[in-house]
């Protein structure tokens, strides 16, 4: 298994798991980035709890699966987004009007597109989820 961005590892390993039915998934390897992104997820329902566990290797993350996620994936190259063009990155990544979400990495942290919108703030796209 080739590891090379860790968000990019985490998404499809929800993904996968989601796909084949399962109830939870042990994500590993971890960074803070992974653990905010699991955490916008969670907000918005697509995910169950996040329990941490620290093995002594940079720990793990064990999510629960609602089975309410039809796709989700990271967007590459992380293209850098003004708050009044996000309505165009939506059009792109996301199935349909008001359907899902994009993850931002803004100056104010990890969040959805909607709080981006709402404070008016730019940001890097990282991820969607539908």
């Amino acid at each position: 298994m080739v590891l090379l961005d860790v968000l990019a590892n985490a998404m499809v390993m929800i993904k996968n798991a989601e796909m084949r039915g399962h109830k939870q998934v042990v994500i590993w390897p971890i960074s803070k980035l992974v653990g905010n992104v699991l955490r916008v997820m969670q907000k918005y329902g697509y995910i169950g709890e996040i329990e941490y566990i620290d093995d002594g290797r940079g720990g793990k993350f064990i999510v629960q699966l609602l089975g309410k996620i039809n796709d989700c994936g990271v967007i590459k190259p992380r293209f850098p987004v003004k708050w009044r063009d996000i309505q165009k990155w939506e059009e792109k990544y996301l199935p349909a009007k008001d359907v899902g979400i994009l993850i931002l990495s803004t100056p104010k942290g990890v969040m959805s597109h909607h709080e981006a919108k709402q404070l008016r703030t730019g940001g890097v796209l990282l991820a969607y989820v539908y």
